[in-house]
């Protein structure tokens, strides 16, 4: 994933795992949430929150 770090949160309903970006002075984005049903994260979800990673990018050039 480079530089999108992954990070688990625990919510009063549940358990979520969050994928975000925190390299920018400006503001720390979040590219993906899910709900947290097994140990690791589907390789859907990880796709994802690298495609909205490398959007992310483009829009700030």
């Amino acid at each position: 994933m480079g530089q999108v770090a992954r990070n688990l949160c625990d919510v009063a309903e549940g358990e979520y795992r969050v994928f975000y970006v925190a390299k920018f002075e400006d503001a720390v984005y979040v590219l993906h949430v899910l709900a947290k049903k097994t140990r690791k994260a589907s390789s859907l979800d990880v796709e994802l929150a690298k495609k909205r990673y490398r959007e992310l990018l483009e829009r700030r050039k």
